[in-house]
């Protein structure tokens, strides 16, 4: 039987899914056989697996830090938020129905906990070291009789916790005291100690702060982790969406329901992007619509909004308009939808030559495919899918070669004038294709080409969890597991 790591927060947006990426790695390259775990994520940033299925984008780069294949074992319980305290519930990777809120907590969550503990019981006898990322606050006096994914998990797993704070909101030491007093005994003495993450300045100013702490509870500080300017994905519930113009203005309009923004952070790198919220904003050289958990329903609120004609007419200016995947099913002509949103046939903005019908079977892969669209034909890219919509287009962005590694020829997307639509998520983070993109658009205004820097996700992970490594006391964990 393995051991397991709990990654707790004193909230949201604490760190706990990059450290647990950074401490996958550190273990991995110590020659651990290490893999993450997390009961249940609330995300509408999500990625494929090896099975088909779809996990979460956190749970997938930790997956790639243990250089593991992604698994839907790894975050059994995926909750997609539909709006009106709704979500669609994916367990081990496939959906299994639309609740409330309330009916969630009060009829599956119990169930879908007793199989996730089993996929958990699982992933320890097969393997060395589990790092179990929690949600949230454990402590959420309102949530914790029905929380699934914070101390229940880790007293199930019969493990030792690790309480992580972002000292740079403020407030750190109080978080850290508030949430070991309402945790309760067993809980408390589970905590094996307390990382300080995104530091700016001098740690040792902190050692009155350590002290107090290691008093009070006798658990000591494990580490004082700085604030790291990086390029790894953060979890979408507290993503910042800056306005940046750069010598190109793109634009990627903010729908109610967008998902997969990680899309769009070579654009940001390279250039700069502006996520807008409204209409009359609308003028940008490049205009995007991202892909959407509920593409109908985003669509009518496009319409309602008034961004439809916003985009035609920037577009009928020189606007560029590209949609993915969501946000290129609203570009096209119409869509038939009986399965998300149920409102049948709905008219698209019409850009795009292109009609999607949705399929009750969701396509969940990693593609490859050529290009077919002018400045970048014949280029071969890669990305991944995750839809309901099957579309038809006589003018195909793209024809995909490879379906998970084996081959395939289908056309997908489409071209319009000054437009094209596809559905690989990802198509950006292939930099020739995204340079010669934007020095397309770059020439049109008459700039100078630009060269754009090539980064990996797996370089990047690697400096993360150098650092990390860097300021945490790895050995004290190791010796706390029995490791």
């Amino acid at each position: 039987m393995g051991k397991a790591l709990m990654i707790l927060g004193t909230s949201s947006g604490a760190g706990k899914s990059l450290l647990v990426t950074a401490l996958c790695r550190i273990f991995a390259n110590m020659g651990y056989d290490v893999v993450p775990f997390k009961s249940q994520n609330m995300s509408l940033n999500s990625a494929p697996t090896i099975e088909g299925g779809e996990i979460s984008r956190a749970q997938y780069l930790q997956a790639i830090a243990c250089r593991k294949k992604p698994s839907v074992k790894f975050n059994p319980i995926l909750l997609k938020p539909e709006g009106n305290m709704r979500s669609q519930v994916v367990f081990m990777g496939k959906p299994i129905g639309s609740v409330s809120a309330r009916e969630y907590m009060l009829s599956k969550k119990e169930e879908l906990f007793r199989k996730a503990m089993a996929v958990l019981d699982e992933l320890k006898e097969k393997h060395d070291l589990v790092i179990i990322e929690g949600a949230g606050s454990p402590v959420e006096i309102n949530l914790k009789d029905y929380d699934i994914a914070n101390t229940r998990v880790m007293l199930h797993a019969r493990t030792k916790g690790v309480l992580v704070t972002d000292i740079d909101r403020g407030g750190s030491f109080a978080s850290i005291v508030g949430t070991m007093e309402l945790l309760k005994p067993e809980e408390r003495e589970a905590i094996i100690g307390f990382v300080f993450n995104k530091f700016r300045g001098d740690p040792s100013l902190l050692e009155p702060g350590f002290e107090y702490l290691e008093k009070r509870y006798g658990k000591p500080t494990l580490g004082v982790i700085p604030y790291v300017e990086h390029r790894l994905p953060e979890e979408d519930s507290l993503a910042e969406f800056p306005k940046v113009k750069g010598e190109l203005h793109i634009q990627i309009i903010k729908l109610p329901h967008m998902s997969n923004f990680t899309d769009f952070e070579p654009l940001h790198w390279a250039n700069g992007v502006d996520y807008v919220t409204r209409p009359e904003e609308i003028r940008g050289d490049l205009i995007i619509i991202p892909g959407s958990k509920n593409t109908v329903e985003d669509l009518l609120w496009l319409r309602q909004e008034g961004f439809g004609d916003a985009i035609l007419e920037a577009h009928r200016e020189g606007s560029f308009v590209v949609g993915i995947c969501g946000g290129f099913q609203m570009l096209g002509e119409k869509i038939v939808d009986n399965v998300e949103s149920k409102r049948g046939i709905v008219k698209g903005i019409g850009l795009l030559p292109a009609k999607t019908v949705f399929s009750k079977v969701k396509r969940t892969n990693h593609l490859k495919a050529e290009v077919l669209w002018g400045p970048a034909k014949g280029m071969s890219v890669e990305g991944y899918e995750i839809r309901f919509g099957r579309s038809t287009s006589k003018r195909p962005f793209s024809i995909i070669t490879a379906v998970n590694g084996a081959k395939a020829i289908e056309p997908e997307g489409a071209v319009g004038e000054r437009a094209f639509g596809t559905y690989l998520h990802g198509i950006f983070h292939n930099f020739t294709f995204t340079e010669r993109f934007l020095n397309f658009l770059r020439r049109e205004k008459g700039l100078e080409p630009i060269s754009i820097e090539e980064w990996s996700i797996e370089e990047e992970i690697e400096k993360f969890a150098r650092i990390v490594g860097k300021n945490l006391d790895v050995e004290r964990i190791l010796a706390e597991l029995g490791l």
